[in-house]
């Protein structure tokens, strides 16, 4: 377990401005006329890939601290499935790139340092087809690949200094009242340079389509998908039908009539192109959705899923869409979305990803008999299907039959080992009511799984699972990374120094502990010389706390004392 970035050292400042810009610019109740330029640094000269890549995975544990991702270990291994299929066909295959999903209604995606790639929760949500989500990732994809982000610092670095301040002040409302506090904190600042980044982003905006949209084709997706999106996009905000939030996308992302028919064109172009080629070609497939890709993209080998309608069973991409809308809201609402939507006579809407909707849905609201009748006739229809044969587990886990759900989770652990849908799930059944012995088992099945992810759930999983079993330093080191991953330093100092003190510790475990203390030790530091406000420390000032030396070692009467300890 890694506690924090080894080159996490300088221009930390920046990286807690991308985090405020980034919450401000997602929040649910920002004002539609925000529009904040991406500030990141020269690739060669102030900054490097590195360092890039730290400040992106501050940016999403500074989110994660705000409530703003839906972390889900199913949908990450979907977007960052398809992410890396787009990735694969683009301009830098070997770079660094992470997906996640954003918890705001707001139909809008966004990129950050490092490759990270947001998509809104209501921006997958409005799709109609996996085609269109994977258009959005494509142009994301594309401001990365062409150093967008780089230029746009180049372009506004001299005003800076001044969002650097603003952003602060964003960051320190943002902890203390939410969306509106830290809209408003930016607000005062950017209009003086809000001209010039929109004029520069609309060219930059036509380079990413451009290079989209031949990511989309190598990937093997329909290139005509960008286009068709943001066409639909337009006419529905024209419109004014429905009552969707569309305007953000449309200001971060300026569309025109004139950059449509260029997409439409491009596409056109490719489309003839391939045509053109001997016969085996992309276009001899009788969709574009059932393309894989011609560059080689290995796909994830513990993944449930499959990012592309070919797989058989349910269209899995409309299992995630339902997914999305069932985490990111509240369950009862979600719960009588799917009542009201499937109570119609004629059964039109009677599809396998409403029913599964609904049955996530109904587990999230307590009621996990009335979710197993609705998966139950899905099942018998999919019965290999591995994402509803995970829901039933999950919903007769929470119907009270234990038995059957550890049943159904050990099989589909053994099918797919290491896949941390499974995992987690698995573990909780196993720890919560179960025995010593069990949650030892659940201990050793979460730790390889450990070793290449940032996801916080997973960490707090087998920390739970290891506290049962026995173990409460491997639990207590598991419960800070989580509060580290979650936004939290403080928290997971003091919890390392805590650990720290205990006398029962073999070499092994204090070795472990100091080095995550001194990994962790300049991020606190410098969080507290600059007086910012956090998750876990909102006033961001040094009373009442000690100040650390640099081994991270408290110097004076107190320690920290922030937060509970566990996340």
């Amino acid at each position: 377990m890694t506690m924090a970035p080894r080159h996490l050292r300088k221009h930390l400042l920046t990286a807690l401005v991308l985090a405020a810009l980034t919450f401000a610019a997602s929040a649910q109740d920002k004002p539609d006329d925000i529009r904040l330029p991406d500030l990141g640094s020269s690739a060669n000269a102030l900054i490097s890939p590195q360092e890039a890549q730290d400040y992106g995975a501050m940016m999403l544990q500074q989110m994660r601290a705000l409530d703003m991702v839906v972390d889900d270990p199913l949908l990450d291994d979907y977007i960052n499935n398809l992410g890396f299929r787009l990735v694969a066909n683009s301009a830098k295959p070997k770079d660094h790139f992470a997906f996640f999903i954003a918890k705001d209604p707001v139909i809008n995606a966004f990129s950050a340092p490092g490759g990270y790639i947001g998509i809104n929760s209501g921006l997958l949500v409005i799709t109609r087809n996996e085609d269109e989500l994977a258009a959005v990732m494509a142009h994301e994809i594309g401001h990365i690949t062409q150093n967008h982000l780089q230029r746009a610092y180049e372009s506004a670095k001299k005003d800076t200094p001044l969002m650097a301040l603003v952003a602060l002040g964003a960051i320190a409302a943002g902890g203390a009242a939410g969306g509106q506090a830290a809209a408003a904190a930016l607000l005062g600042g950017q209009g003086a340079i809000m001209q010039k980044e929109i004029n520069f982003t609309r060219k930059d905006e036509a380079e990413a389509d451009r290079t989209g949209i031949m990511t989309l084709s190598k990937a093997g997706f329909d290139p005509n998908a960008m286009a068709n999106f943001f066409q639909r996009m337009e006419d529905v905000q024209s419109a004014d039908s429905g009552g969707i939030n569309v305007p953000s996308l449309l200001q971060d992302h300026p569309v025109t009539a004139q950059r449509i028919a260029d997409a439409k064109s491009r596409a056109g172009a490719l489309i003839a192109e391939q045509k053109s080629q001997p016969s085996g070609s992309l276009l001899d497939k009788k969709s574009w959705s059932q393309q894989t890709a011609p560059i080689a993209y290995v796909k994830d080998p513990t993944t449930l899923l499959a990012s592309d309608s070919a797989a058989p069973g349910p269209n899995n991409y409309l299992l995630m869409r339902e997914r999305v809308r069932v985490l990111s809201d509240d369950p009862f609402r979600a719960s009588a979305y799917y009542g009201a939507l499937l109570s119609r006579q004629d059964g039109s809407n009677k599809t396998p990803e409403n029913l599964y909707g609904y049955a996530l849905a109904l587990t999230r609201c307590g009621q996990g008999a009335k979710a197993v009748s609705q998966l139950q006739p899905l099942l018998e229809k999919y019965p290999d299907n591995l994402v509803l044969r995970l829901a039933m587990a999950d919903a007769r886990y929470q119907a009270g039959e234990r038995a059957a759900a550890l049943a159904l989770y050990s099989t589909l652990n053994t099918q797919s080992p290491r896949n941390k849908a499974i995992g987690v799930a698995y573990a909780h059944a196993l720890t919560v009511g179960g025995s010593k012995a069990q949650a030892s088992q659940a201990a050793d099945m979460l730790r390889p799984m450990l070793e290449d992810t940032d996801e916080p759930d997973l960490f707090t999983a087998y920390a739970k699972a290891s506290e049962k079993a026995g173990d409460s330093v491997r639990a207590g080191e598991a419960y800070a990374q989580a509060s580290y991953l979650s936004g939290r330093p403080f928290d997971a100092m003091e919890q390392l120094k805590t650990l720290l003190k205990r006398g029962d510790l073999d070499y092994y475990a204090r070795a472990r502990i100091q080095a995550h203390i001194a990994e962790l030790t300049p991020l606190v530091m410098e969080l507290r010389k600059r007086r910012v406000a956090t998750d876990d420390n909102p006033d961001g000032n040094n009373q009442g706390q000690q100040q650390l030396d640099s081994n991270g070692v408290c110097s004076g009467k107190l320690c920290f004392g922030l937060g509970n300890g566990r996340p």
